[in-house]
């Protein structure tokens, strides 16, 4: 089994690129807003989603590690700043190494003209309801931006399987095949 974790600011691509992952290897796709948005209707952005959000995730993360499938790309956005962004990629990784599965980092980066532009994507839109605010939305991104460091210094990602991508100027399709070409997917 294969695990990619995919990492990167809000608004990079993650989502996107492995949505086209997808589409030319095996992997499935488990978007991080895909736990959120269960939760968000009913306590909003507050303390009580992320805690179940991640009781999700981990149950999730545990069946389909015990599963037979190819392998699992999982969206996320790393506050390198944040012991417990380190512990939680610690923990999620654990779960699938202990299963025997071959673990992959690929973090984006792009600027943030590029993201703003990239907040506003149909897909993007479709697939995450709590973005559909634009104003709130490109807030947020520029807040967590300011206030947590969301890309890795050269030589902290200390992983065999480590590929770090500037997607600015990629389409996702091009990110897509760079990391299926790269990995052998």
């Amino acid at each position: 089994m294969k695990f990619v974790l995919l990492f990167g600011p809000q608004a990079v691509g993650k989502m996107t690129v492995g949505h086209e992952l997808t589409k030319i290897t095996d992997l499935k796709l488990f978007h991080n807003h895909m736990s959120i948005e269960l939760f968000h209707p009913f306590f909003g952005f507050g303390s009580e989603t992320w805690r179940l959000a991640n009781i999700v995730r981990r149950e999730f993360f545990e069946s389909f590690s015990n599963s037979n499938q190819y392998g699992l790309i999982f969206t996320y956005v790393w506050g390198f700043d944040l012991q417990g962004d380190w512990e939680y990629v610690k923990q999620t990784c654990d779960i699938f190494e202990s299963k025997g599965a071959q673990i992959y980092f690929v973090e984006l980066e792009a600027n943030i003209e590029e993201r703003i532009k990239r907040n506003l994507t149909p897909y993007r839109l479709d697939q995450k309801p709590t973005k559909r605010n634009i104003e709130q939305s490109e807030k947020d991104l520029i807040n967590t931006m300011e206030k947590h460091r969301l890309n890795s210094y050269e030589g902290e990602i200390k992983r065999e399987n480590y590929l770090r991508i500037n997607s600015a100027n990629l389409s996702a399709v091009e990110v897509a095949k760079l990391i299926k070409d790269t990995f052998n997917l």
